[in-house]
């Protein structure tokens, strides 16, 4: 195996496979990256027992200034060679397989010899030939996981918690995550599928997916085994293993009659929440404290070791009943910033029931719940 490429473009490719890589793992051969090279191009592949990474860089990949003159495989300890590829003097190297699995790379004057494993006791990532799939617009998948995955439960005392539920029924794909304090909801219309599945996906899967998906693909399909789902693009293909149990139903917890309604500016709320955090941190208890009525509307953040803050806040309208209510302010804000720049709709029963959040203009789509703090 022998190859000469731009330093810059292969390192973007490392990058990707690297997030599904371990630096400790019973398997030593995980700890490294395989490298597969075909006259078509490199792939590189990473993986540990959670997820497994495939990229594919074209020959034809102009950026890439690839020269194949042996092809053949191999397997490199990972953050070892990456480290020696940042470091190189020249923008393009050349990496040569020579003698029992040694590997040469060469790059200006700098020369590195370093001992590889035999790429044939790789273990072989799942082959997943299924007609349930769909494929759905790589920015959506992007949004729908950075709207939910945050409320997964970071606990494994529940490890169907740790994971987002998807469900795909009558063209319509929801996705949930909670972690027994907080949910989040989204569903998306998917019009040109007839398929219908239930599956629990791990949230760090999700994250490091979202991570490794860049701007230029367009489309993803999305492949389903019974306890694999493959995530595929033109240059990657990523492999997540499926959570088994059965997810809560999480209908029943989505209340629908309330008894006060506000509506504020999401951005400009999610500042005041963020002023009356500072204090809030700082104490025992992390709460702030919501106090509406007809006449006005105050956020309160309270430290006994350092000090208080009250806060009027601007609203576009309230109706119903006076309340206090207390609630955690980083479940608040991580909610907010998942709708961004937009007017909210907080639709609360009590001070001891869970409440929601919606975007004014939604019709159920787009689903916040987070549940208050008893303070008596």
């Amino acid at each position: 195996m022998k190859l000469t490429i731009h330093r810059g473009t292969f390192i973007q490719e490392l990058q990707t496979v690297q997030r599904a890589i371990a630096a400790k793992t019973t398997i030593n051969i995980l700890t490294g990256v395989k490298i597969d090279l075909s006259h078509q191009g490199l792939t590189l592949t990473g993986s540990n027992a959670e997820i497994s990474i495939e990229s594919f860089l074209s020959v034809e990949n102009e950026q890439a200034q690839m020269k194949i003159e042996e092809v053949g495989s191999i397997v490199l300890q990972a953050r070892f060679f990456s480290e020696i590829i940042r470091r190189l003097p020249e923008d393009e190297f050349t990496l040569e397989v020579i003698e029992q699995n040694q590997v040469e790379i060469t790059s200006g004057k700098a020369n590195f010899t370093v001992n590889g494993l035999d790429a044939d006791n790789y273990p072989h990532l799942p082959v997943i030939d299924t007609q349930n799939q769909i494929q759905i617009p790589v920015h959506v998948l992007n949004k729908l996981i950075s709207e939910t995955v945050f409320s997964v439960s970071q606990h494994e005392s529940r490890p169907i918690l740790t994971g987002v539920h998807f469900v795909l029924s009558n063209q319509t794909l929801l996705a949930v995550a909670t972690d027994s304090h907080r949910l989040s909801q989204r569903k998306i219309p998917l019009e040109n599928t007839n398929d219908a599945f239930d599956i629990v996906i791990p949230g760090k899967s999700l994250t490091e997916l979202s991570r490794s998906l860049t701007d230029e693909e367009e489309v993803i399909t999305i492949r389903i085994m019974d306890n694999q789902v493959l995530f595929e693009t033109k240059t990657m293909k990523f492999y997540s293993r499926l959570l088994e149990g059965a997810y809560p139903d999480t209908n029943r917890l989505i209340p629908t009659n309330f008894n006060t309604v506000i509506e504020f500016e999401g951005k400009e709320f999610l500042s005041a929440i963020d002023r009356a955090s500072l204090l809030s941190h700082e104490g025992r208890n992390n709460i702030v404290r919501l106090h509406i009525a007809s006449d006005g509307v105050i956020l309160y953040g309270n430290s006994p070791e350092i000090g208080k803050v009250e806060e009027s806040l601007n609203y576009n309208h309230v109706s119903g009943e006076p309340l206090d209510i207390s609630f955690n302010p980083d479940y608040m804000k991580a909610a907010l910033r998942a709708f961004g720049d937009t007017t909210i709709k907080i639709q609360f029963i009590s001070a001891i029931r869970p409440f929601i959040l919606e975007p004014s203009e939604g019709q159920g789509e787009f689903v916040q719940l987070i549940t208050p703090v008893r303070t008596n």
